[in-house]
């Protein structure tokens, strides 16, 4: 019986590579173009806005000191277009800050913006606010807030070219409240862009944040301890 068990054995180690699919040259070709297309494929550069038409006002925005990097950046297409390394070639430090500066690039490619942001008319970094009131029914009237031009009034505009824009209320009857916000004369208010309105606040340490809050906390107390300790004559 071995010698039935052997070849069959060594049948199986010596099998040709038939088994193994093989895959045709062309499909080899394709599957190395997908990898490089999908390593090399540029970023999507989204398009300016009214509020936001270049590099500086973009930096200004997000803060963080951001807009000290400006000079950096001689395109718009080079602010969304530049990786991490070469941002870092750059000088943008501390590694915080370029990925602050990448997390916000994300956010303003997918269309979240800040306050402003979605402003239709803009006047020298300045969206003009108004109130359009529309009755629902004999009783109820609805306010809401648009942006229009400076020199415009919402019953002087067609319906369809006048600008929504979110982040702010009506309050009373015609003030408008919001962020940034500050009066423009009759009836109407205005938003300008300023350093650091878009910004997202860090969080402050308080002994020492949450890792080490109990440790410290603990050595304080301690050290008061020995501070009343001392003051009453013991040692």
């Amino acid at each position: 019986m071995k010698p039935l068990r052997i070849p069959s054995a060594l049948g199986l180690l010596l099998r040709p590579s038939a088994a193994i699919p093989t895959i045709s040259p062309s499909l080899q070709n394709q599957a190395r173009w997908a990898h490089q297309g999908a390593v090399t494929a540029p970023p999507a550069i989204p398009p300016t806005t009214p509020f936001v038409p270049d590099v500086d006002t973009f930096l200004t925005l997000i803060g963080r000191g951001l807009k000290g990097h400006a000079s950096k950046f001689p395109t718009w297409e080079a602010l969304f277009s530049l990786n991490t390394d070469q941002l870092r070639e750059l000088g943008v430090e501390p590694p915080r800050t370029r990925k602050y500066l990448l997390r916000w690039r994300q956010r303003f490619q997918e269309g979240k913006f800040g306050i402003g942001g979605d402003a239709k008319y803009v006047e020298n970094g300045t969206a003009y606010l108004r109130v359009k009131e529309v009755d629902v029914s004999p009783i109820l009237r609805r306010r809401s807030v648009v942006n229009v031009p400076g020199s415009k009034t919402v019953e002087s505009m067609p319906e369809e070219d006048l600008g929504k824009i979110k982040g702010f209320k009506v309050k009373g009857v015609r003030t408008i409240t919001g962020p940034y916000v500050l009066p423009a004369g009759l009836e109407r208010a205005r938003v300008t862009v300023t350093e650091g309105m878009w910004e997202d606040k860090r969080g402050h340490k308080i002994d020492g944040g949450e890792r080490r809050q109990a440790e410290v906390r603990f050595k304080k107390r301690l050290a008061e301890r020995k501070a009343l300790r001392e003051k009453q004559g013991f040692y």
